[in-house]
């Protein structure tokens, strides 16, 4: 039987899926995070299905999320899409820690995965940590400086005004470069990955994947080989069933 358990960590309210016949011993982890908006519970669907197969399953809240929500409006929330975004990757060292410490986790065996933001800080995730085995992108992109360059853009052709100085700009895109896999490449380290992303996708664009993904490809063979990308030609941004099982699959194969 597979259970979820809501619990806390630091403050961070996150729930834990696992089978309840192997919940004290030390199991392949998986920590999957959620997307923009969204909320810890909107990926129990992956969750129950990883567990299903042995793994242990923890779902963290983001910054401004779910119960952590501090009543921003939308526009106040994007405004702070990258704090939330550098924020989520330095907490997810907090669950690897603590899930390791108590002998619950092998340490050898931690998988990183996450839609839209989520697949977004996964990619940043695999700049600061080794200790990532195989990760999964839904619908994420690894190019911080040129999405949020894209970002402000949006913003700008909506009507809406950017609320940041010059320097303010430059001095979060020299942050970000620090998180940004797209321009080293080589801290993936040879590392299983998986993408999946819609063509139609008008939120992450999907070009912004798949440029590296293509560029990684030509360029670290025979390493490349572990880096994998399913585009869905139909998709936007939204998942697809076929989506939910390529990730099952891969973390089954993979970790």
């Amino acid at each position: 039987m597979v259970i979820v358990e809501k619990d806390t960590l630091k403050n961070i309210p996150f729930l834990q899926i696992v089978k309840k016949d192997i919940e004290k011993e030390s199991l392949p982890l998986i920590i999957f995070v959620h997307g923009f908006t969204s909320g810890k519970e909107h990926n129990l669907h992956f969750a129950y299905l990883l567990a299903e197969k042995g793994f242990r399953v923890i779902l963290p809240e983001a910054a401004y999320h779910g119960e952590r929500e501090q009543s921003l409006t939308e526009k106040e929330l994007y405004l702070r899409f990258w704090e939330i975004v550098i924020k989520t990757i330095h907490e997810l060292n907090l669950f690897k820690e603590y899930y390791v410490q108590e002998e619950l986790a092998d340490p050898n065996r931690i998988g990183l995965a996450g839609t839209s933001m989520g697949g977004i800080v996964t990619l940043g995730a695999l700049t600061q940590y080794s200790w990532i085995k195989t990760a999964v992108s839904l619908m994420g992109m690894p190019a911080y400086e040129s999405f949020s360059l894209w970002q402000m853009d949006q913003l700008q052709s909506q009507g809406f005004e950017v609320p940041f100085s010059e320097k303010e700009i430059e001095d979060q895109l020299a942050m970000l470069r620090q998180y940004d896999l797209s321009i080293q490449p080589e801290k993936l380290n040879g590392k299983p990955l998986l993408f999946w992303h819609g063509e139609k996708d008008q939120t992450v664009p999907f070009k912004l994947a798949y440029q590296f993904y293509q560029s990684y490809k030509d360029t670290y063979s025979p390493e490349a080989q572990n880096i994998h990308f399913i585009t869905d030609k139909q998709a936007d941004h939204k998942v697809s069933r076929e989506g939910l099982k390529a990730t099952v699959n891969w973390f089954e194969t993979n970790l």
